[in-house]
């Protein structure tokens, strides 16, 4: 009896101490692993994917890596630009960087895919942004075309991984391949799990690239991070994502970007808030969307007060929430257009849409999705680099 109480003593020690080395332990983004990477670019021809989140503590990417006198020639700028000052879906042109010069070739808009003359001479292209863990977040989409652009000019791709801030869980119906577009380009669930890195594996290896080319790449791991870590991006991952709590409800809310409900684009609550013009709740919650400056220039219902409700934090959990998004299609007086062209493409399929029409329950939804989820689980443990939450 002595030794089974010693034993379990000693194990309670050794998990907590376990516990709070891991607590202690700072967590550390890839492009911070500078030894892991730099020689790699050393003497070479340098192109660089990044945005404002592309960070080496309170240093850019691009002024480090000048810095250590690595020859950085080009800029590829994804959706929102270099410094994060362009709104969702607004034309990103080609133009220099204010800062050093370098000549910035825009990867949202027309040409999503850089082009053979534009990687001419480059040597490894750098792939390094902060994503938030949805598929219709438009940085897979660029990390995608990006790949399938190296792997066709044979050049290496070294991506600086960052954590997920959605890491914790998989959620929502899995793609199918009619509704594929720059929202949605590969099969997977709206909340995959995934960090970019990951999701490379797994666009190699299930040669999702064009003609099933595969890329050279090498993924520069997060160090002391893991599927269960609840992780704060130090710097807003794109301008309507302004803190945690946006990014959290963001796999819930942008699926209302296909309907007539505003998710609070012109506001300081982007993503945490819902409303419409018409008073059709007792909600005492209104706000009104206003231009903003690299937020929401033309924001939906822009000067219009709006009724509705913002969302507490106590209610984020780890899955899609479709009760918003059923309880607004239950009380919008006009049914017909409630809908509009992009839901589909955001959900991935035309069921959902279907299926909320039908008045089906929210259990009866989520259950439809199991079996493509169940599958997706299996088939992303083989490409994860960090331990997972289950």
């Amino acid at each position: 009896m002595k030794q089974l109480l010693i034993l379990i003593l000693f194990s309670t020690f050794i998990i907590t101490s376990c516990l709070a080395q891991k607590g202690s332990m700072k967590l550390v983004a890839g492009a911070e692993n500078t030894e892991k990477y730099l020689n790699d670019l050393q003497g070479k021809k340098v192109a660089l994917v990044v945005n404002q989140t592309s960070k080496i503590k309170d240093e850019h990417l691009v002024d480090f890596l000048l810095a250590n006198k690595i020859n950085v020639f080009q800029l590829f700028s994804p959706e929102h630009g270099i410094r994060g000052d362009a709104d969702a879906g607004e034309k990103v042109g080609n133009e220099k960087d204010t800062k050093t010069g370098i000549p910035i070739i825009s990867l949202y808009g027309e040409n999503k895919k850089p082009k053979k003359e534009q990687l001419s001479g480059i040597e490894i292209v750098v792939f390094d942004m902060q994503d938030v863990g949805a598929r219709f977040y438009t940085y897979l989409s660029t990390l995608h075309y990006v790949m399938e652009a190296c792997a066709e000019n044979k050049i290496k791709l070294i991506i600086l991984d960052r954590p997920n801030p959605n890491g914790d869980y998989v959620d929502g119906p899995v793609l199918e391949p009619a509704f594929k577009s720059f929202v949605g380009i590969h099969s997977i669930p709206i909340v995959h799990g995934m960090t970019l890195g990951e999701l490379a594996q797994m666009i190699n290896g299930e040669k999702w690239l064009k003609d099933s080319v595969q890329c050279d790449i090498k993924v520069i791991s997060c160090s002391n991070y893991d599927h269960t870590t609840l992780f704060t991006p130090p710097i807003k991952p794109s301008p309507n994502l302004p803190n945690l709590n946006s990014i959290r409800f963001y796999p819930t809310l942008c699926l209302f970007e296909g309907t007539v409900v505003s998710v609070g684009r012109g506001t300081d609550l982007p993503f945490q808030i819902i409303g419409i013009p018409d008073s059709i709740t007792n909600s005492d919650f209104t706000f009104t969307p206003k231009s903003i400056s690299g937020m929401a220039k033309k924001p939906l219902y822009e000067g219009k007060r709006c009724v509705g409700e913002r969302l507490d934090s106590n209610s984020i959990s780890r899955k899609i929430d479709l009760l918003y998004l059923i309880k607004y299609y239950n009380l919008y007086p006009n049914k017909e257009k409630y809908f509009n062209n992009f839901f589909n493409r955001l959900a991935g399929n035309a069921t959902l849409q279907d299926q909320i029409k039908k008045g089906l329950s929210t259990d009866e939804i989520r259950k439809s999705w199991q079996n493509d989820l169940n599958a997706f689980k299996k088939k992303r443990k083989k490409y994860l680099l960090y331990p997972d939450f289950e």
